[in-house]
């Protein structure tokens, strides 16, 4: 058994208390809290460095402009880009996801996407009017990689999927699946909105073409994502929104879009968000990916156990080998929302509901699943208070 515990000590808001007792946090799945390193970098910033950033001369101007891309270098470093050229920054990882879909596929082009994509590696490319065939999960709720290679062999511009699922927790061999896919000729979008929290990455290990990934569940704040891109698949597709700091030139005949990564940057760019999403990378820097990803794994295993002792719940997903760290579940006769209501009055927060993963919910034959998800600051007693409160949703339901 491991245990991050004193990194509990880092976040402010678990350290309320309440009448209904601690506050056991195990919905990071859906977001993240954010520990007092995140919070004070940024406050730091709009107290002393906050100025509009790439068009002001003055001094604080400046140092604004320099921390935005300090920040972006932060990111290039901590995935292992070929250059901080390659990081773009977007709202979110659905924004990320959406530059993808639109600058990769059109009308008539095949798109192959896992059935455990979230929707935001679903809708992006129905927009962009590719057509969609899904690649089969398996009762185990791993990827059909059998089905993958049928799919390819009848040719395809991308594959998008995701590299941890969000409601199975299964963690896809993307590596693998980019060779297959390359060697059809198809490129291959990653969501790792599930994966940027837990693991350390590496884009050239992925094998990715475009990679997604967002702050907000790794310890920073909400309003900033990531799109890596491999420099040659960014040069040559288009931006999706235009406006300032994109540009190079207007005129009323046309325009010329700014360098990467900026060309995908319209706007006002989310300053002190960058700051804290680099103050997040800094953070999880200092306790070590192999000891988070340690602790994560020993936790994921240690519910897994306790969940079989609830009768009649079942599991989703494969063993905990196999799978990030989340527990989808469900309890025979138990609704999820009531199973989340019922813990909630325990002050213990959980997910209920289809996770944004609706055809994933039709082919698991439910519709919907209750969620726990793990992270750095929770420890066996979090899984502990999960299993007593179940036994209680048992119990006021009378199962």
């Amino acid at each position: 058994m491991t245990t991050l515990a004193p990194a509990a000590l880092d976040f402010p808001i678990l350290q309320q208390e309440f009448d209904e007792g601690r506050l056991v946090y195990l919905d990071s799945a859906a977001t993240s809290q954010k520990p007092a390193a995140v919070l004070d970098a940024m406050d730091a910033a709009y107290r002393t460095r906050h100025a509009s950033i790439h068009r002001g001369v003055y001094p604080l101007a400046a140092r604004s402009t320099e921390d935005f891309e300090a920040a972006r270098d932060t990111v290039a470093r901590w995935i292992g880009a070929a250059s901080s050229r390659e990081v773009v920054f977007t709202g979110n990882a659905s924004a990320a996801l959406n530059i993808a879909a639109r600058g990769l596929a059109g009308p008539g082009d095949t798109v192959l996407l896992t059935e455990m994509e979230h929707h935001s590696n679903i809708v992006p490319w129905q927009l962009a009017g590719a057509r969609i065939e899904p690649v089969r999960v398996t009762g185990d709720g791993t990827l059909d990689l059998d089905d993958l290679d049928r799919l390819l062999a009848r040719g395809a511009k991308a594959v998008g999927v995701v590299h941890v699922s969000n409601v199975l927790g299964t963690v896809n061999p993307i590596a693998e699946i980019a060779r297959r896919a390359h060697e059809a000729g198809a490129l291959v979008v990653v969501d790792g909105a599930q994966a940027a929290p837990h693991m350390a990455l590496d884009m050239a290990d992925t094998g990715a073409d475009l990679y997604a990934f967002t702050a907000h569940k790794m310890y920073g704040p909400t309003g900033i994502g990531v799109l890596w891109g491999r420099r040659e698949i960014l040069e040559r597709i288009e931006p999706l929104h235009g406006g300032g700091h994109m540009i190079s030139r207007v005129d009323w005949e046309g325009s010329r879009w700014n360098e990467l990564p900026w060309k995908f940057e319209a706007g006002t760019s989310p300053i002190v968000e960058a700051i804290g999403l680099a103050a997040a990378i800094d953070w999880l820097g200092g306790i070590g990916m192999d000891s988070l990803r340690e602790h994560e794994a020993d936790l994921t295993a240690y519910a897994l156990d306790r969940l079989a002792e609830v009768p009649g719940l079942t599991v989703h997903g494969p063993p905990a080998e196999a799978r990030g760290s989340l527990a989808s579940f469900a309890i025979e006769g138990a609704h999820p929302h009531d199973i989340a209501e019922i813990l909630g009055r325990r002050n213990v927060c959980v997910r209920a509901g289809h996770h944004c993963a609706q055809p994933l919910m039709r082919r698991l034959g439910v519709p919907a699943t209750a969620r726990a998800s793990f992270a750095v600051h929770n420890t066996r007693a979090d899984v502990d208070s999960l299993i007593d409160g179940l036994h209680e949703v048992r119990s006021v339901l009378e199962l």
